[in-house]
């Protein structure tokens, strides 16, 4: 999955920023760089790149990483788990954009 947002903000508290290099996060998550290299294959998180061309991880990708992990511990072949975890990042932000709509509706409502 690509970043959420181009948000300029200290990279300190960005979620986004790519701050772990593949080691570092396969440590983090308890994995091998090979399932962090599976899981680039099967489109779920799509790291960015060193200067060098070192991959690098953020924040949230290592949150989607876990939660691929997680199922993969269950039993679930990796391509599955990919596929799980990016239908429920777009059930999450479905549920969003429509709580915003439903915000901005009755919003409109009562000041008309």
């Amino acid at each position: 999955m690509p970043p959420r947002s181009s948000r300029p903000v200290d990279s300190l508290d960005d979620d986004d920023y790519p701050a772990y290099t593949m080691g570092r996060a396969a440590d983090m998550l308890g994995t091998t760089p090979a399932f962090l290299r599976a899981l680039g294959d099967n489109r779920l998180i799509t790291p960015l790149r060193s200067e060098g061309g070192h991959r690098r991880y953020s924040r949230y990708q290592l949150r989607i990483a876990a939660r691929a992990r997680e199922l993969v511990d269950q039993g679930t072949q990796i391509e599955a788990a990919c596929r799980i975890v990016i239908l429920e990042d777009q059930l999450t932000e479905a549920q969003r954009i429509n709580e915003e709509l439903r915000t901005d509706e009755t919003g409109s409502q009562a000041s008309a």
